[in-house]
């Protein structure tokens, strides 16, 4: 029976590599999405094509009943989920905290945390041996943000992947004896939609001088690693974070 893989956010960028190449290793992936059906339906029409099976499931993480629902569609159309990539994301315009507002603070908390926090819990009650399931592991998409603090842009999204890097960690040891390993990835500066949402859609280019290794990342790179951490090859990997960062 094939593993089934839910990647939050996998419309496009890091989300839709992932989706792809876990597709390629024999996972049923779930495709979340939250407005750009075009593109989610885009990443399940490769996978299908390359004789893979995946659907693509609308919900926004920042919202307990999509969630919810979101797991409950996996449950009915896949199966039971072995693999959560938390990977759904925001950011907003670059500013300096002192002029951004509780709603932005809020909006960019509910997503990366919040999200996260509820995405994992329902895994765990799937996954978890002690509930019946049979085990599986859950990635957490940081972000190098979290370590550098984003400072007159994104602290607030910076201080949000804090949150989930330090959750990752204490989950990972509440549920390391129930068949179940979480850990994260923290890319760097990857050449994705993102920077345009923030206002800057040049920002790898500007910043590529401050990477030893002299380029942005790919998606695809992150990707690799993610499956890795998903994969019986990293079975005795958990609580870690890994960074794709270039040496950043």
């Amino acid at each position: 029976m094939e593993p089934v893989a839910i990647i939050t956010g996998a419309g496009r960028g890091i989300g839709a590599a992932t989706a792809r190449l876990a597709a390629s290793r024999g996972y049923a992936v779930c495709v979340n999405y939250l407005r750009d059906a075009a593109s989610a339906e885009a990443v399940v029409a490769d996978i299908t094509a390359s004789g893979g099976r995946a659907i693509a499931v609308a919900a926004d993480v920042a919202v307990e009943d999509d969630v919810m629902r979101l797991f409950e569609t996996v449950d009915g159309q896949l199966g039971r989920v072995s693999a959560l990539v938390n990977n759904a994301g925001i950011l907003e315009t670059q500013m300096r905290l002192e002029h951004m507002d509780g709603a932005r603070i809020r909006r960019v908390l509910d997503t990366n945390v919040v999200g996260s926090f509820l995405c994992a819990r329902e895994a765990v009650r799937r996954m978890s041996t002690k509930r019946g399931g049979a085990g599986g592991a859950i990635v957490n998409v940081s972000s190098g943000a979290a370590r550098w603090g984003s400072p007159n842009e994104y602290v607030d999204y910076a201080a949000a992947k804090g949150a989930v890097d330090t959750m990752t960690v204490g989950l990972s040891k509440e549920v390391a004896a129930e068949g179940i390993r979480v850990n994260g990835v923290r890319p760097g500066l990857i050449e994705t939609e993102i920077h345009a949402a923030g206002g800057e859609p040049g920002r790898v280019e500007r910043l590529k001088g401050s990477i030893p290794l002299g380029r942005g990342g790919r998606p695809e790179e992150v990707a690799a690693a993610i499956l890795w951490l998903l994969s019986e090859e990293a079975s005795f990997v958990t609580g870690a974070m890994l960074d794709i960062s270039g040496g950043r």
